[in-house]
């Protein structure tokens, strides 16, 4: 099964957080279970905060991107349209709001759960919530917007 990610168009994937292009970023994969989205990552070492414990940046850019993706399936899903059809979605972000609710820990994956909570035009709601061992991490609210067809040419 592919991941969202893989129907980003080359020109387009180069997202530290979410594009296959970038041999420095995160490559995260995010696929639907149902009506949610789901990411897994694995943090490395060198993303602490302090001993024992992820760096909040990562966790806001692993939502941000999660999200995102998100949004592009989502609006993909309400015009009925496969993901590898043309024109591409791909969406930026309007807005990322996220809390920090417990300390993630080192050495486990987390899981990053979304859910759309609206598509209104061009815009794309989406909640999404970071787990580590299945406890709340941290929660984010994302605005995704589409871009235009021209940006990044």
């Amino acid at each position: 099964m592919k991941a969202f990610q893989d129907y980003y168009p080359e020109n387009l994937a180069y997202c530290y957080g979410c594009g296959s292009q970038n041999r420095h970023g995160h490559r995260i994969k995010t696929f639907w279970e149902g009506e949610e989205s789901v990411t897994r990552f694995l943090p490395e070492p060198y993303h602490t905060a302090i001993p024992g414990y992820v760096y909040g940046g990562l966790l806001a850019s692993l939502i941000d991107c999660h999200s995102t993706g998100t949004a592009a399936a989502a609006m993909y899903r309400a015009e009925g349209r496969a993901m590898d059809s043309l024109p591409a979605f791909r969406f930026v972000t309007g807005s990322l709001n996220v809390s920090y609710l417990k300390p993630t820990p080192l050495g486990r994956e987390l899981e990053i759960r979304g859910r759309v909570r609206e598509i209104k035009g061009r815009k794309v709601l989406v909640d999404s919530t970071l787990f580590a061992d299945g406890v709340a991490c941290a929660r984010g609210e994302v605005v995704a917007v589409q871009m235009p067809d021209n940006f990044g040419a």
